[in-house]
């Protein structure tokens, strides 16, 4: 399988794409910057220059071109309001359109926990992220792709167990990195865990073990 990845050089994407690359599959990754280049390739994968907010999605199709599903993990990290809008929203808008126009139909997308950062002072900044990651979801859920939407709970670095908690309504926790990427690698190889939301957390069952569940 060809997975093109959007986010690759991030903190899901990196181990994303090495347990792709170690599990046989060609991985392509979208970058920004030459750093984020070399950290791609370093995990297997083909770099491939792109921007998601200059991009039109004529351009994101052309780059997409060829792949079986896409992954999209990317984020605009704090970096501001119009950021958020124009990468987590505007950008997965433009995503999905370009992965229909040019027939791929497996599309992954890492969002948010609806109870994120709830025990926190409110902000602007995190209300306006949170209203944009949740009307990402929705335009992803009215188009016709094969969506798969992972709502994962606080990101941790750090070496991930490999096992999570995985369903469509979980109590609120925190999940590693890592592990999201796991829970993704086992997703994208079945292809019968199709259109469903999940609420993923770190846990005790096996990744493949987590999506298999998930069908029954």
């Amino acid at each position: 399988m060809h997975v093109f990845q959007i986010g690759a050089a991030g903190g899901v994407g990196t181990p994303l794409s090495r347990l792709l690359v170690a599990n046989g599959h060609t991985v392509s990754g979208m970058h920004r910057s030459p750093e984020q280049a070399d950290r791609i390739r370093e995990t297997g994968a083909q770099p491939v220059a792109g921007d998601l907010i200059a991009d039109t999605v004529e351009q994101l199709a052309e780059r997409m071109r060829g792949a079986d599903a896409v992954v999209f993990s990317a984020g605009a990290h704090g970096t501001g309001l119009d950021k958020t809008t124009a990468i987590d929203g505007k950008g997965l808008e433009k995503a999905a359109d370009a992965a229909a126009a040019v027939g791929i139909s497996r599309f992954l997308l890492v969002s948010v926990f609806p109870d994120a950062g709830r025990g926190r002072e409110p902000n602007e900044r995190f209300e306006h992220y949170m209203r944009v990651k949740k009307t990402a979801d929705v335009y992803l859920t009215r188009t016709d792709l094969d969506w798969v939407i992972v709502r994962p709970g606080t990101l941790f670095d750090g070496p991930g167990s490999g096992t999570v908690a995985a369903g469509p309504a979980l109590e609120y926790g925190d999940v590693h990195r890592e592990n999201v990427a796991a829970f993704l690698a086992a997703a994208i190889e079945e292809p019968r865990l199709s259109r469903q939301i999940v609420e993923l957390t770190d846990g005790d069952t096996p990744a493949a073990e987590a999506v298999a569940a998930l069908l029954r």
